[in-house]
């Protein structure tokens, strides 16, 4: 789904105020991508959303750069990264004309691919990675963790007195994951429902695997619990 300009800004409030820790997962990536090449200075955040992961990132990797199909996602991360490039590009068909010594695609951005192109995308992410480089990729839920109808819902309160209801319903089907999410937004001018359906790859271990391996990567590491339960792919570009 490409957000609209409230949509972006919903994400925004809610994954902010509802206490996602992007400075302790970027933490928890910089390590990874220290254990592989402790020298790395350079970073390309994949799919970057809002910018929240960058702004933790850009402290430890002096060179950073983000892109997001979503033209309101980027200027939202444009306006907290003054300086940083942020631009409007594919996951599966970008080239930025340069490499970097890692590249990672977080909050399981990689899940709004289709499984045809899954192996395009991590193809086209380790392209713009210096030989030796650390590629760093969070997945949707595995399809052993996927629970089907789940809901899941929880009330936010976000700076400037607003509050923000989500609720959502997942539904599984196949190798797809369909989130249905609806909000009651709720401030100053009153009360206003948004909703969106969101459609998530379920890829398994080996389809990861085999990406990796077609992008000429070294068999990636898996860590099930990964930064909040989704798990995490690590690889090296050979």
């Amino acid at each position: 789904m490409l957000f609209d300009t409230e949509h972006a800004q919903l994400f925004d409030l809610v994954y902010t105020a509802k206490g996602k820790n992007y400075a302790t997962e970027s933490a928890a990536v910089v390590e990874h991508i220290r254990r592989h090449k402790p020298d790395a200075r350079s970073l390309l955040d994949v799919g970057c959303g809002t910018g929240e992961h960058l702004r933790s990132l850009k402290d430890a990797f002096p060179d950073v750069a983000g892109i997001d199909l979503t033209p309101t996602m980027c200027e939202l991360a444009q306006s907290k990264l003054p300086g940083v490039p942020i631009q409007v590009a594919d996951m599966t068909d970008f080239a930025l004309g340069r490499t970097f010594d890692a590249v990672v695609c977080l909050h399981s951005s990689v899940a709004f691919v289709p499984a045809e192109q899954l192996g395009t995308a991590i193809t086209c992410m380790a392209r713009h990675l210096n030989p030796g480089g650390v590629l760093v990729v969070e997945p949707w839920y595995a399809p052993e963790k996927i629970t089907d109808r789940r809901v899941v819902g929880h009330v936010v309160h976000a700076d400037g007195g607003v509050t923000i209801a989500r609720v959502s319903h997942g539904v599984r089907r196949d190798d797809k994951h369909d989130l249905e999410t609806h909000f009651l937004v709720a401030d100053a001018d009153g009360i206003r429902h948004v909703a969106d359906v969101q459609v998530l790859g379920v890829y398994g271990h080996d389809q990861y695997t085999a990406a990796f391996a077609e992008a000429g990567c070294e068999p990636p590491e898996y860590f099930a619990d990964g930064l909040c339960g989704r798990g995490l792919y690590v690889s090296v570009r050979r």
